[in-house]
């Protein structure tokens, strides 16, 4: 495995913890507490989510590669969230539910929780579920946006392996994108085809119902859904100018000319940006 050490827990934090202990720190934490008072912590669960949203139709997305034309962020399907949630239950492990705005399609959920009064300006307009089945995995990637997340987690397990940016060198990063190369196993990696990963030291954090992550901005995040689950990501957008300037760099640069090469030349775009992936990381280790 990739050598890694388990993200610090804590029961609670104040607000002056958080900030210089964490936040300023860019260093990411469980908190196992912070949620105690929500009426999400008693109420939400899948048979919950299905009463209040159930009838509502979803976009869903799978683990595939991008190929060709298709970006790996386009939806594979599309279907009720109740239905969704069967599959889950009789086993579906691929479609995952993505950045899933519940203030607009299910402001009933919206009563169920509050924003953490721990120093950050979170961005309200903006909670969003991310849902997925035993056995699912989330490719590793960073958020566009470089935001601080919270990660509020209900149902069964969630694993996280985080990695911080500085260690953006060895990640095969796939240019024009937020990813990894798709192809890099980070639970069993392949250390003479990618020997970059040797270099690597994660973070990973087992998360429980009721649990909150903190994702500083730019980290590398991959995902195992180990039972069926869900989670609501809290944003706060960037303050630091550097921060700013990579968001909006990623937002109007990097994403434009990812879809307009990716619609004029289709899959040898994509061979190109893996072959680069690869040829650029081994070349930083040799």
């Amino acid at each position: 495995m990739i050598k890694q050490s388990p993200v610090e827990r804590v029961e609670n934090l104040t607000k002056k913890d958080f900030m210089t202990q964490y936040k300023q720190a860019e260093k990411p934490v469980v908190i196992e507490n912070l949620t105690k008072d929500w009426p999400a912590r008693k109420k939400w669960s899948i048979d919950y989510i299905k009463e209040v949203a159930g009838h509502n139709m979803v976009s869903l997305y799978d683990s595939k590669p991008s190929t060709d034309y298709r970006h790996q962020y386009d939806p594979a399907a599309k279907m009720q969230l109740k239905n969704y949630f069967a599959m889950l239950e009789q086993g579906e492990n691929d479609l995952r539910l993505f950045f899933y705005n519940i203030l607009a399609e299910a402001p009933e959920l919206v009563k169920d929780f509050s924003y953490p009064e721990i120093g950050l300006r979170f961005f309200k307009k903006l909670p969003v579920l991310f849902a997925g089945g035993k056995g699912t995995k989330v490719q590793m990637h960073f958020d566009i946006d470089y935001a601080d997340i919270f990660l509020c987690h209900f149902g069964g397990k969630k694993r996280v392996l985080l990695f911080s940016p500085e260690q953006t060198r060895y990640m095969y990063h796939v240019p024009f994108s937020f990813s990894s190369l798709f192809d890099v196993d980070f639970d069993c990696p392949d250390y003479e085809k990618y020997p970059a990963l040797q270099y690597l030291q994660g973070e990973a954090a087992q998360l429980n119902h009721g649990d909150i992550l903190y994702i500083p901005p730019g980290y590398w995040h991959y995902i195992v859904y180990e039972d069926i689950s869900f989670s609501m990501a809290l944003r706060a957008f960037p303050a630091k100018p550097k921060n700013i300037f990579k968001m909006l760099k990623n937002l109007i640069f990097i994403r434009s000319i990812e879809g307009l090469m990716r619609k004029i030349a289709g899959q040898p775009w994509n061979d190109r940006n893996e072959r680069l992936a690869v040829s650029r990381t081994n070349q930083r280790v040799q």
